[in-house]
């Protein structure tokens, strides 16, 4: 897909974690609209799911087309459980992302990208992407040339300014070493650090593995991956400002633009004016200028609320390629939520008792964030609040300066003493909700402990309520197929086979 102009009017947003799985994304896919992974936390996702004895044995089926074969073979070895690990059990966890990792723990962000993708694409001619998060920003490089090994038609990015990204596409296209600016706190003589991923490097590394002196997989591949397809690029904004810094700034070509308000599920851009610390905040200025995004001259695609029938034919009018949605998605049969979670949400929603809200405390990251609160269930909110605090994951941990001057990291979602130890203040730890362990629950990958396992985090659009048109009054369920075409006003052609 070389153009942007050419991608499906429909995107299916990239919801982490978990949600957005290969089978949403391929069912999307399949039926004509954009089905997009979501890259977050796949590292975790992947051994999870081999721990869990790979029903259906897709992931080992994935890995075994993944050019690195010993790596692969490597990965396998020491994850899956055939028939699964116990039920009480807990998951065996995965050193934490940093930025001096091992081969073997970078190639599990490759491999973990590398399955995902290629599971989604596998079986059919439809567009495929990933989802990322500037905001997470360890992962980024090594998950970015696992999706494009597995030959990824889109990557969407958003969380942040992405402008380093068009260019590692670039470079990771012609197998070049590739590198992205850390954020770091604490950093009043703005020191540099950077991610850095190097294809060569990780080619050697694989030579390694296989043994000098054999003719193994490694060397194979290294004569067959001569380039990489280059996948589009759409940056997700909030702000026609930031569209038009991107597009003159970048490192180097930005293909479109996902245009995200703040009704949103998951995170949600700051608004504009600091007021209250509610959603009453957002107002006119954090409205995104539709006619600056026609000048740019860049396919856009509209997002938060764009469920209701009419609603792309209403964005196309007002100049957009198409829309993108999530929430509608996030609870289908092809979504990764656990299903006594849906079932949960739709019988709340048939009583009308569940609302979104947009929290400003919950989310590390210190973006506001949206969570579903139930009033048959109050206890909820307050049960994620008082979470006897882990950081055994670590994806939204913030770079910062110690007091050493070395590179460290951080979350406001650890241990109070500890982030405190790290020159953290208290008031950022207030109300912090664990979202990676909590989204991971969500999906049936929590993390089993003493006295009780990980609670989910639900997260959702404030449209919620168009789940109610795919249901009725008698179903139970609803498919991804049945989304495009209530969305698209008539039954999209399927991609072929």
């Amino acid at each position: 897909m070389s153009s942007a102009e050419q991608l499906p009017c429909i995107i299916q947003g990239g919801m982490g974690v978990g949600v957005s799985n290969w089978h949403l994304a391929r069912a999307v896919a399949q039926a004509g609209g954009l089905g997009v992974v979501a890259g977050t936390a796949l590292d975790t996702v992947l051994v999870r799911r081999l721990q869990l004895g790979d029903p259906g044995g897709d992931v080992r089926r994935a890995l075994e087309a993944f050019p690195f074969r010993s790596l692969a073979r490597r990965i396998e070895r020491e994850y899956f459980v055939s028939g699964g690990i116990p039920a009480r059990r807990p998951f065996r966890l995965i050193s934490l992302p940093n930025t001096r990792m091992r081969l073997q723990r970078e190639a599990l962000f490759v491999a973990a990208a590398f399955v995902e993708v290629f599971l989604a694409k596998e079986g059919h001619a439809g567009v495929v992407g990933i989802n990322l998060l500037e905001k997470i920003q360890v992962p980024t490089l090594p998950s970015l040339f696992g999706a494009m090994l597995a030959g990824v038609d889109v990557v969407l990015m958003g969380a942040g300014i992405p402008h380093a990204i068009p260019g590692v596409l670039d470079a990771f296209s012609r197998l070049e070493a590739a590198e992205i600016k850390l954020l770091v706190e604490n950093n009043p003589e703005r020191l540099s650090f950077t991610s850095r991923f190097e294809p060569a490097a990780f080619l050697a590394g694989c030579r390694a593995e296989e043994g000098e002196s054999s003719e193994g997989d490694a060397a194979k591949s290294e004569r067959e991956i001569r380039s990489l397809k280059r996948p589009a690029f759409l940056a997700i904004i909030s702000s026609h400002i930031l569209a038009k810094t991107l597009h003159k700034k970048a490192s180097g070509r930005v293909d479109g633009f996902v245009v995200e308000s703040h009704v949103a599920g998951g995170h949600n851009a700051p608004p504009r004016k600091k007021g209250t610390g509610t959603s009453a905040d957002y107002g006119e200025a954090d409205r995104a200028e539709l006619g600056v995004l026609r000048e740019i001259g860049l396919p856009f695609w509209l997002a938060g609320g764009q469920a209701a029938k009419g609603s792309l034919a209403e964005a196309q009018a007002r100049g957009a390629r198409g829309i993108q949605v999530g929430t509608v998605f996030a609870y289908c049969n092809e979504s990764g939520i656990r299903q006594d979670i849906k079932q949960q949400l739709f019988e709340g929603l048939r009583r009308g008792t569940p609302r979104v809200e947009t929290d400003f405390e919950a989310s590390p990251t210190g973006y506001p964030f949206k969570l579903i609160l139930d009033a048959d269930r109050p206890e909820e909110l307050p049960q994620l609040r008082a979470r006897d605090r882990v950081c055994d994951l670590g994806y939204l941990r913030q770079a910062f300066i110690d007091e050493r001057g070395k590179l460290a990291f951080r979350c406001p979602g650890e241990p109070e003493e500890a982030y405190l130890a790290k020159g953290g203040k208290l008031e950022d730890t207030r109300h912090k909700v664990c979202l990676c362990n909590g989204l991971l629950a969500t999906v049936g990958l929590g993390q089993r402990r003493e006295p009780e396992d990980e609670l989910p985090v639900r997260t959702a659009g404030e449209g919620i309520q168009e789940i109610l048109t795919f249901l009725g009054s008698e179903k139970d369920c609803y498919s991804a197929s049945d989304v495009l075409e209530w969305l698209s006003g008539s039954t999209l052609v399927s991609a072929a086979e």
